[in-house]
């Protein structure tokens, strides 16, 4: 146990909003990431790695992605570079330059992202792992609805409890604040993300777009009542489609998933990074009288092209799970791992002549499987029964007392 002292020591070797994962964490993270990697393959996607750094003009993506969030290096050619905060930009980068035409890709990663804290939240957490995919090249209701059943496959086979999947349009939520004066869009659009109808009334507009501002305050829940709200707002025609296109998505997943509850449409529903040009999605878990944000995603078909050499737009849409959050409300989960691997074989040298012969039976058990776990005991001294209380106490399935001449095996946990 750390005294006062070396624990005021260690803290100064620690990075504010960094965080260490133990080997409990570690095994839960890697389960997560296991099981959600099998879905990936399932629907066809490969695996893409890029690079942690990148240049911070490809990670603000045209703006999108606010560069007060990205942590910054100085790069060694005069230029800035970043740590990555999100993996589309990095993905639409790298498509462009080394996958040419080859439309469609479908792409998953594995990976950590990082994201600057603000003054007021110092020591805030900055790194997080996330895993997602990108579906590029293809634009339409069908390669939309394949992103959203990915990510409800990926809750499914998780076995998360209590999710929901909420659903949002990027490019109809712009033509609704467009009907209102430019000087009040951020306002009311930061309103509308908040649920803040307090601040969206004290607002000096006229009484006939107060009364609109409020309408879309309540653009959200069942999507039947929604779309029927929409219906009777005077919209102009590409509004209208994409109206059509919600509803037609909405009966999609419905009847993909009957099991399933039907997505609850969010018209104020405004992601993080924003790039997103059409439908926006999140999986929102409650656990205990806490919500969890599982994931979020989007489609995105003008980002390609802020990366092509001629501007080139490629459709695209994605999603990222937040993969601490799904191990937080998986802790009760029976299937994940709720304690580390146990060695299988504690392999002891009664004495020191038998030191040799110990290494090698050590070596030749972890011959037998790849999953085999084989400790060596590495004190040269130590009493057989103290020896067996402490593997014991560990679950150590088996011991191997080894002498110069012969091997003896015995089996405290039976498998």
């Amino acid at each position: 146990m750390l005294g006062t002292s070396n624990r005021n020591a260690a803290a100064n070797f620690y990075v504010p909003g960094a965080r260490d994962l133990l080997p409990l964490d570690v095994a839960q993270k890697r389960w997560v990431e296991k099981s959600i990697q099998s879905v990936f393959h399932r629907w066809g996607y490969h695996r893409i790695i890029t690079s942690t750094l990148e240049r911070l003009e490809t990670l603000i993506a045209g703006g999108a992605v606010d560069r007060e969030t990205v942590i910054q290096i100085p790069g060694g050619e005069g230029g800035t570079l970043g740590l990555r905060p999100e993996l589309t930009a990095s993905i639409a980068r790298a498509a462009v330059a080394r996958i040419g035409n080859l439309y469609p890709q479908r792409l998953y990663y594995n990976a950590n992202v990082f994201r600057r804290a603000d003054l007021e939240h110092h020591g805030r957490q900055q790194e997080f792992y996330q895993a997602g995919i990108e579906l590029l090249g293809v634009g339409g209701i069908i390669a939309d609805v394949e992103a959203i059943l990915l990510m409800m496959d990926c809750l499914k086979s998780l076995g998360v409890p209590n999710w929901r999947i909420i659903l949002g349009e990027a490019g109809l939520s712009q033509a609704l604040l467009a009907q209102f004066p430019i000087a009040f869009r951020t306002q009311i659009r930061h309103c509308l993300a908040h649920l803040d109808r307090v601040a969206l009334e004290s607002l000096p507009l006229a009484p006939a777009q107060q009364q609109l501002a409020l309408s879309l305050l309540d653009l959200r829940g069942n999507p039947t009542l929604v779309l029927a709200t929409l219906a009777r707002l005077e919209l102009d025609a590409t509004s209208q489609a994409t109206i059509a296109h919600l509803q037609t998505l909405i009966e999609l997943l419905t009847s993909a998933n009957p099991d399933v509850l039907p997505p609850i449409l969010d018209l104020s529903l405004i992601q993080t990074f924003d790039y997103y040009t059409g439908i926006v999605f999140e999986a929102v878990g409650i656990d205990e009288d806490r919500t969890y944000i599982l994931g979020k995603g989007g489609r995105y078909d003008k980002l390609l092209a802020l990366y092509h050499p001629q501007g080139q737009n490629c459709p695209g849409v994605g999603f990222a799970l937040n993969i601490e959050d799904l191990q937080q409300i998986l802790q009760t989960s029976t299937a994940m791992p709720h304690y580390t691997a146990k060695p299988d074989w504690l392999v002891v040298a009664i004495d020191p002549q038998a030191i040799a012969a110990a290494l090698i039976h050590a070596d030749r058990l972890r011959s037998t499987s790849e999953s085999v776990r084989v400790e060596m005991y590495l004190n040269e001294n130590g009493d057989r029964d103290n020896i067996r209380q402490v593997a014991s106490e560990r679950k150590v399935a088996n011991i191997a007392w080894v002498s110069e001449w012969d091997v003896t095996s015995e089996a405290l946990f039976p498998q």
